[in-house]
């Protein structure tokens, strides 16, 4: 049964429209009767991933595929060793990929666990508890404090009625519920304050309520539903690369076919041309690239361990240094989730407090100086209501550390201890910072109990907005009421002014209702606190006897807090280019004033409700979409619109959050990111990144670690496909030239794999520039030859061939015909192509020019160097490598030959380098003379 304005509802109506008593509950027979239609109250799981189809889905990469033809020619020509070596290459990189995401796709089992496994249901007048995915609509279930509500229910009665809603809604404090119908028609999730969701937690009273959606029509369904059918996005990475191995395998079938063409016009034997095309593939195509790139992926995956991050699908490394905005939730991400009392308002005294979360750590500020309580009755009394008038509790987990310094003698003062501590707490947040105030101030709760008693409590409501207790005290016994101000203040006959009881006069009450108004302008939760001592005779029995005849003792504004660090990591992100976009299901000021604390908002900068969204086509979101930093009230598919008019923005959109409402934006993003902590499984299992400690300032981190990834990559591609350029340009200018082949296919894949893997695996871990975090982020779409890449490829390539096959002809002219000669030559040829690749490798490290960093900076490379040199004197020396790779063993003139010629390439690029800087430079200085001399003239 569908009907989707079941808030506007009256109790008669959905009596009438499910046909239940609503008491007695429905017949067991009409309960079977009705799951026969709406199924089992429980989510489908949808797809699920086998480990095995995941590590078949690593080799389903272009990459990969090109190494595998490369492996089947291979095997055909008898080349069986190459074919071995590739086989183990594409092995090594589909392992490491599985390896890291085997824990991927189970977001759904996570949801389910969210769902309540038991309900307690009214059944033909009976309350019975049974399986909660037994529900159907029309139930009537029961649900008091502790509960996970089972079903999307519509309340029918409700006594002092809270419900924790933020891991659906974004609200970060519980919502109270009511029975009575809603008339509006669209409202947000947040306000259909007469439904209660699946999933959701009772805090606080009771409650009865009708079944009226179960399994996936309800909320929670809906968000597995979004999960289900919203696809990850491929990596900007993973489509640069396959864009690079077409371009490859483009480039070597083309010069493969013309070489075996031209070889077989010239009378050249077919087989033997064939074998050479083979050898020109395998020149062409960088063996070990997937492999290296995987092996730095993994690398920047344990930095990152380290700096809080932890990465569960590897490509989404790379994609955070190409993040362009970043959405985050407020709740919990951007702020602490822990409700603060900031501001204070006694006697007309305005008073700041300091101190963050539940800990009972900070001071009353009067003017930046300490308030002391012994000599202040008015702020005494009122933080004495505040903790009288709450069920909250705060609880100390001290660390283990912590707790050998409190035993011993150089414990500090209880202050300290207290925020070394993490204080959790049990109960409302809103009397949870009530509790953590007066304790900062030395009222605790063993403190009061040693005073007051309490002996009554009249729960708060919605209709009277009020709370009362009556607590008993060694003078007499006393009301404490805490509650809307405006709503209390008329219940005010006196106000409690300096120590002293006078009346609650016209002028008296406006100066409440202006620092009320001016503390709910900065977006803070206000509450007054009133009290009245009661008559030795006077029972005060009702609400109505109670909350009479007040005295006024403060305001308290309160507030969940921004967190520290987010700031300054706002701060870095926009210089670093990117935008960083509030989605929160708070209310707009609530959102707006927390946006301009942390420098969110910007001039021009808009903010759009959740309403709004819903009237918007996705063409009208598009139009407003670059301009929105904060978006208020939303739900979980305003959310995934937002994400999504975003991309097609051609943003690189990083997604964060907690709750469950953020888990199909966060699969939806090009980057999810979840919070470690706070954040439920659900969300976790739906993200590509968790952050440990639940900072914001840790994404920061991550995007600068994303982007030298990026960079690093850069490098060792630079340094691979130099080399291949470099082989492919040695090989064919000799076949083109009639001249035997400088290098065998086992050289080549021995340089591709294991002279060029170790350095570039080196690259993979260099040291990040120092103005990384000072440019635009890169485009999504950008190529991966762009700033000039591929020319500096292309350029070091054609030097390093033509080296190459200048020390193999200069070798091969000594003795021309004798065979003896031709492995002599083959093997100065490799050992051209070895030491030049190895000096380059220096060069690859900065975008200017090799003399620009300090070439020992990086150790890991240095050893790399001197390993790749020591491998291939073992091939060149070692008498029972010599035969496999075809190698002899060279003299002194030989290797003079050799470091002559790959040093040419270094020597020639670094000095074209140094004049085209000098060239610029000169350029801007002839600019600036014509500018200063324009100014002159004018």
């Amino acid at each position: 049964m569908e009907q989707k304005s079941w808030h506007r509802l009256g109790a008669e109506e959905l009596q009438e429209l499910f046909k239940v008593h609503p008491t007695a509950g429905l017949s067991g027979e009409d309960a079977a009767e009705r799951r026969k239609e709406s199924g089992l109250n429980e989510l489908s799981e949808g797809k699920t991933v086998s480990p095995l189809t995941l590590l078949l889905n690593q080799f389903k990469d272009f990459m990969v595929l090109v190494l595998m033809g490369a492996t089947l020619v291979s095997g055909l020509l008898g080349e069986y060793l190459d074919a071995i070596t590739i086989i183990a290459i594409i092995l090594l990189n589909g392992v490491l990929g599985f390896v890291q995401e085997f824990r991927a796709e189970r977001s759904l089992r996570a949801l389910k666990q969210l769902s309540a496994p038991t309900a307690k249901v009214m059944r033909a007048g009976k309350s019975e508890v049974i399986a909660a995915k037994l529900l159907v609509p029309g139930d009537i279930v029961l649900l008091e404090s502790g509960d996970r509500i089972p079903a999307d229910v519509r309340w029918l009665q409700c006594s002092a009625l809270y419900v924790e809603e933020s891991a659906l809604t974004g609200e970060s404090l519980p919502v109270s519920k009511h029975s009575q119908a809603i008339h509006a028609e669209e409202i947000p999730l947040g306000d259909q304050k007469n439904l209660g969701f699946m999933g959701t937690m009772v805090t606080r009273g009771t409650g009865r309520a009708m079944v009226i959606r179960t399994g996936m029509n309800t909320e929670m369904g809906k968000i597995a539903d979004l999960i289900q059918n919203t696809d990850s996005q491929e990596t900007p990475l993973q489509h640069r690369l396959e864009q690079l191995g077409k371009i490859l395998i483009y480039v070597s079938l083309g010069l493969t076919i013309v070489v075996v063409a031209a070889g077989i016009l010239h009378g050249q034997p077919a087989t033997a041309m064939f074998l050479a095309g083979v050898s020109l593939a395998v020149a062409a195509i960088p063996e070990g690239l997937p492999a290296i790139v995987t092996i730095a992926l993994a690398l920047g995956v344990q930095r990152m361990i380290k700096r809080k991050a932890i990465v569960r699908k590897l490509p989404s490394v790379e994609t955070l240094g190409c993040a362009s905005v970043i959405c985050s939730d407020k709740t919990g991400t951007l702020t602490q989730n822990k409700m603060t009392v900031t501001r204070l308002w006694t006697a007309g005294r305005a008073l700041e407090v300091t101190g963050e979360g539940y800990a009972p750590a900070g001071h009353v500020l009067e003017k930046g100086k300490a308030v002391d309580l012994k000599n202040d009755q008015s702020l005494r009394r009122m933080l004495q209501i505040g903790a009288l008038c709450s069920n909250a509790e705060i609880i100390e987990t001290l660390p283990q550390e912590t707790r050998g310094k409190r035993k011993g003698k150089d414990a500090g003062s209880d202050t300290d201890m207290a925020s070394q501590s993490v204080w959790e707490l049990k109960g409302d947040p809103t009397e949870g910072a009530l509790v953590a105030l007066s304790a900062k101030m030395g009222l605790t709760s063993q403190s009061l109990a040693v005073t007051f008693t309490r002996e009554r409590e009249f729960p708060f409501d919605s209709e009277r907005k009020l709370m009362s207790v009556i607590a008993a005290h060694p003078g007499g016994r006393m009301v404490c009421t805490k509650g809307a101000p405006d709503v209390l203040l008329g219940r005010c006959s006196y106000m409690l002014w300096e120590g002293v009881v006078v009346p609650c006069t016209p002028t008296l009450r406006q100066k409440v209702l202006d620092a009320n108004e001016q503390m709910a302008s900065g977006a803070l939760r206000v509450l007054g606190m009133a009290y009245r001592e009661l008559r030795s005779s006077e029972k005060a029995d009702s609400e109505q006897d109670a909350e009479c005849q007040l005295i006024f003792a403060g305001l308290a504004g309160m507030i969940d807090p921004p967190r520290r660090e987010v700031r300054d990591a706002i701060s870095v992100t926009r210089k670093a280019g990117i935008k960083t976009v509030m989605i929160t299901g708070d209310h707009g000021t609530t959102a707006e004033a927390i946006a301009h604390q942390l420098g969110i908002l910007q001039r021009g900068g808009t903010v759009l409700t959740g309403s709004q969204l819903t009237r918007m086509s996705d063409d009208d979101l598009d139009k407003v979409s670059d301009s929105v930093y904060v978006y208020a009230r939303v739900s979980p598919e305003h959310k995934l619109r937002i994400v999504k008019s975003l991309q097609r923005h051609g943003h690189v959109v990083a997604m964060t959050g907690d709750g469950v409402n953020d888990a199909p934006a966060i699969k939806a993003a090009d980057i999810g990111i979840s919070m470690g902590i706070t954040g439920t499984d659900v969300t976790k299992e739906a993200s590509s990144l968790i952050l440990a400690d639940d900072n914001f300032s840790t994404i920061v981190a991550a995007i600068e670690e994303g982007r030298n990834i990026y960079e690093n990559i850069r490098k060792f591609i630079r340094y691979l496909l130099a080399s291949n350029v470099g082989e492919i340009l040695t090989m064919f200018f000799a076949m083109m030239l009639g001249l035997p082949l400088p290098l065998v296919p086992i050289q080549i894949l021995w340089v591709n794999l294991v002279t060029d893997g170790l350095p570039a695996m080196a690259l993979g871990v260099d040291q990040p520039e120092k103005d990384l975090m000072e440019h635009k982020p890169r485009g999504a779409k950008e190529n991966i030859f762009a700033r000039r890449l591929g020319w500096k490829i292309v350029s070091r390539g054609l030097l390093i061939g033509l080296c190459t096959l200048g020390a193999f002809w200069l070798t091969l002219r000594v003795t021309p015909d004798h065979p003896a000669q031709l492995v002599r030559a083959q093997s100065v040829a490799f050992a051209t192509l070895v030491m030049a690749q190895l000096i380059h490798v220096f060069d690859c490290r900065s975008s200017r020019s090799v003399f620009h960093r300090n070439p020992f900076q990086n150790k890991y490379l240095v050893l790399a160097v001197l390993s790749s040199v020591l491998l291939m004197l073992a091939v060149m020396y070692f008498p029972p490598l010599q035969p496999v790779f075809k190698t002899v063993p060279l003299v002194f003139r030989e290797w003079c030959l050799v470091f002559v010629m790959a040093g040419i390439p270094t020597f020639l690029m670094g000095a074209g380098s140094v004049w085209s800087g000098k060239r610029s430079r000169n350029r801007r200085s002839g600019s600036s003379r014509v500018i200063k001399s324009t100014k002159i003239s004018a």
